[in-house]
């Protein structure tokens, strides 16, 4: 399977723990061997456009911090990409479900999701997409710029209760018609993580779950990081998503 990743997204380029040190080295070093990196390249400014205002766009200048931005919403794009004939994990920072069309808090900068689903519906090689959204926290820049558009439609599981939580998501993912099934995917919800919820199993079983709905409806599939950080075990924990997500 292809994930897609840059040496570059180890880069520490702020203080907060989405760009801590070793964060994405601890996922790179558990999949090397298992699967195929892939290199994307940076989102254009005009696919970027497309999802945030001028202003919220400069203001991501001013922080120093667009470069590695527009190479995190890129892998975003490239995933997605890939996503439409085979499985894909993008390994991307920094995460991006907390950005809106015109601000951004919670580590994030730019929409990844966004930027990448707008890009494949202008083109039209989607019609409909469907966004499950495990991170421990609420996607609400996700909602804040597709909620609106009809062919989206977004689930963040919001109980407590671990099986309520996946029998949720289950349900969701057995009725969904979408031709693109993606995952906003922060691991920040395990047991060992902020949260304290999920086992790493239920990591698969979500992605397996994508996999069987992309597959009942000839469409495709793909997941991209957000949250999660206890380093010891995000690597563990992408890797069983990884394998769900081929169907394991």
């Amino acid at each position: 399977m292809k994930v897609v990743y840059h040496e570059d997204y180890n880069e520490v380029y702020t203080s907060d723990p989405a760009a801590a040190a070793g964060r994405i080295r601890a996922v790179e070093r558990v999949l090397k061997g298992k699967v195929t990196f892939v290199k994307p390249e940076p989102a254009t400014k005009e696919d970027i456009l497309q999802v945030h205002t001028p202003e919220h766009v400069k203001s991501v200048e001013r922080e120093g911090v667009y470069d590695i931005a527009a190479l995190a919403a890129g892998g975003a794009i490239k995933a997605a990409e890939i996503g439409l004939t085979e499985s894909c994990f993008a390994l991307i920072r920094p995460p991006g479900h907390h950005a809106s069309a015109d601000g951004a808090w919670g580590f994030c900068y730019l929409n990844n999701m966004a930027i990448a689903l707008e890009k494949l519906k202008r083109q039209g090689k989607i019609k409909k997409a469907f966004i499950l959204d495990f991170d421990l926290h609420f996607g609400d820049g996700n909602v804040n710029i597709l909620g609106g558009k009809e062919y989206v439609t977004i689930l963040n599981p919001n109980t407590q209760n671990r099986t309520d939580y996946l029998k949720k998501v289950e349900n969701a993912l057995a009725e969904t018609d979408a031709d693109m099934v993606a995952a906003s995917a922060g691991f920040d919800n395990h047991e060992d993580d902020w949260g304290g919820l999920l086992k790493t199993e239920d990591y698969t079983f979500m992605g397996r779950l994508m996999k069987e709905a992309a597959q009942r409806n000839k469409g495709g599939c793909f997941g991209i990081l957000e949250g999660g950080y206890n380093h010891k075990v995000l690597g563990g924990n992408v890797w069983a998503f990884v394998e769900g997500l081929q169907g394991k």
